[in-house]
């Protein structure tokens, strides 16, 4: 966008997210304390509650727009990014390692530290003690496969969407190769269908994210009236908690650079700290890839070849910090409403949380999006995503970093223990075609 168009968007418009974010924070916490602190008149009881009707509709907008947007960014993905055929399984067993670990060490700490339990929001209504939904593996797997195409589209389900992506997504693939290897083009207007139609979703998801502070002020403005600030003490201890999962996720991936590559972490480190920087500044992995990209060849030294599969094919699939974050949001929520989340239950969070963030790449604010798939997936209201949107804009940003050092491991581990030159990699490839 040029600097003129910038000038001439509404100035509410040329303000950042988070900046409109924390103003709307700060006027919902005066009107909550204005209407009582809570201690509200028994009269206002009702409008109260009726200023988190916004924060509904907000977030039904979104829960509707989610599993399109994770169909249409799989097939995207698909169709668009350059997968090596040698290389493909490779990668694809070092993202899923990646994501499970990064899901594992989120609900470990989540259920160790239990921010949730700092402040209760004390919803009678919720608080039944348990959650309805549990694991059944016979029956997951028999509804893995939709009744119908549109069926996941309408239940919000995700596992049977993520089987129709995957399998739609991998026959159009493989029907590309082969046209493209015959000089046929007839796949050309499927792919910019699918990608006129992935672009028209994100406009429309703009258009929703852009109501996200009116959903803030209008829940924190209620919980702060009708509650005071006691539901809030526990946010605190949920960062603290996010981010302590997230040190541990980076550990993990020094550690299998250390033993799986032949970079050593320190020049890991120093050498991605532009790429590092501008993911955290700019809370998009999208646009810090070129730095990645270029970080991982000039300042770290490895192969053209092994930093874009991490970097540019990996990115599009590889969402660690945001999965980490979704797994832990659905347990903290659970705990601040006295649910109890078993075992079962969260391994149903384990496996939403990976299918889901195969789609997550290029959707903004995708943690905000795939979130109410995976509330809904054991049955947490989702209502509750809006309080966590008042931490979300610093939490985006250490996720982000996350997900782009998920990425720049994968490229490291990717070439090797052995450092091979450019030269090197070309010869081993003509003796393998010959």
């Amino acid at each position: 966008m040029s600097q003129h168009e910038s000038k001439d968007r509404p100035l509410w418009q040329r303000i950042p997210l988070y900046l409109q974010i924390a103003i709307a924070l700060v006027i919902a916490v005066v009107v909550g304390v204005l209407l009582g602190a809570g201690n509200p008149n028994p009269n206002n009881v009702d409008t109260i509650k009726n200023l988190a009707i916004p924060c509904n509709l907000i977030l039904k907008a979104l829960k509707a727009l989610a599993t399109p947007l994770i169909l249409l960014a799989v097939l995207h993905s698909f169709m668009t990014a350059t997968i090596p055929g040698r290389s493909g399984r490779r990668l694809a067993i070092l993202l899923l390692t990646n994501t499970l670990v990064a899901i594992l060490i989120g609900l470990l700490v989540a259920n160790v530290l239990q921010p949730g339990k700092w402040g209760s929001f004390g919803d009678a209504a919720l608080s039944t003690g348990e959650v309805k939904k549990t694991l059944d593996p016979w029956g997951l797997l028999q509804d893995a496969v939709p009744a119908s195409i549109l069926q996941p589209l309408v239940d919000n389900n995700v596992i049977q969407l993520i089987v129709v992506a995957l399998s739609f997504g991998i026959v159009l693939r493989a029907l590309k190769s082969e046209q493209t290897a015959e000089g046929k083009t007839d796949y050309l207007p499927i792919q910019q269908l699918i990608t006129i139609l992935f672009e028209a979703v994100i406009r429309i998801l703009h258009w929703v994210i852009a109501l996200v502070p009116l959903a803030v002020f209008g829940i924190v403005a209620s919980t702060v009236a009708l509650k005071g600030f006691a539901p809030f003490k526990s946010l605190g201890a949920f960062i603290i908690a996010v981010l302590v999962a997230l040190l541990l996720q980076s550990c993990y991936y020094l550690t299998r650079v250390y033993f799986g590559s032949w970079v050593k972490p320190k020049n890991f480190l120093i050498g991605g700290s532009d790429a590092l920087f501008t993911a955290f500044s700019s809370a998009s992995s999208t646009a810090t890839m070129p730095i990645t990209f270029e970080a991982l060849i000039q300042k770290i030294g490895l192969r053209e070849s092994s930093a874009s599969l991490g970097a540019l094919v990996g990115s599009n699939f590889n969402n660690d910090g945001t999965a980490l974050y979704e797994a832990m949001s659905a347990l903290f929520v659970a705990q601040v409403l006295n649910l109890n989340l078993s075992l079962p239950q969260q391994l149903i969070v384990i496996l939403t949380s990976i299918v889901a963030s195969v789609g997550a790449a290029g959707i903004p604010e995708a943690g905000l999006v795939t979130m109410t798939l995976v509330f809904t997936s054991v049955g947490l209201p989702t209502q509750y995503i809006a309080l966590l949107v008042t931490v979300d804009w610093f939490l985006d940003r250490c996720r982000t970093a996350i997900n782009v050092m998920g990425d720049m491991t994968v490229s490291a581990l990717i070439d090797g223990k052995q450092r091979q030159s450019q030269a090197e990699e070309l010869a081993i490839e003509s003796i393998i075609e010959e």
